[in-house]
């Protein structure tokens, strides 16, 4: 049964880039304040940026990974302020990285109360173990996106690397589950 209007909204994404130059970590650590760096546990260096609230690994071979935007756009933008960073210790970095998204987490309501018993017997790729954890793991076959499902009808969806692609996964389920509780009255 279906109650209201589903929803779903980007919460993170961890996308990568090659500055394709290397970077003296213990020099930006030094000049930067909102740095952190410790060799000996990591060999990356931690950046923290205030807008958007992001932050990103710096790889001295001039790798970055950058998670915690909720857009595409706040990606780009934390990626420009990285180089602004940078290039404050003298370091110019030559043309425009791409970006690669690696993973996006959502999270929204598909607006209809979940049976997870009942769907986790029915439906393969599932782990449900409710005396461990309230919600069901769910692999949707055929696409990377794994789910989360709360018996309100509340999930998170991990797995995806384009909002196409997540919210296809998300149609792709709710058509599942819409299958399934027909197949049960």
């Amino acid at each position: 049964m279906v109650k209201n209007k589903r929803e779903i909204k980007i919460q993170n994404i961890v996308a990568s880039a090659s500055l394709e130059k290397d970077i003296p970590l213990i020099k930006l650590a030094e000049a930067l304040p909102n740095t952190e760096y410790n060799p000996e546990q990591f060999p990356g260096l931690v950046m923290r940026i205030k807008e958007p609230k992001t932050s990103a690994l710096i790889f001295s071979s001039g790798r970055i990974v950058c998670t915690g935007a909720k857009s595409m756009s706040k990606v780009k933008e934390s990626v420009n302020k990285i180089i602004q960073n940078i290039e404050k210790i003298r370091i110019k970095i030559p043309g425009k990285p791409i970006i690669k998204v690696q993973n996006m987490v959502a999270s929204g309501n598909i607006g209809m109360d979940l049976n997870l018993n009942s769907l986790a017997m029915q439906l393969e790729n599932t782990e449900y173990e409710p005396e461990q954890f309230p919600g069901l793991v769910y692999k949707l076959p055929g696409t990377r996106a794994t789910f989360l499902l709360f018996s309100n009808g509340k999930i998170v969806c991990t797995g995806t690397k384009s909002e196409p692609k997540l919210r296809e996964a998300v149609e792709l389920l709710v058509k599942n589950l819409v299958k399934l509780q027909k197949k049960g009255r």
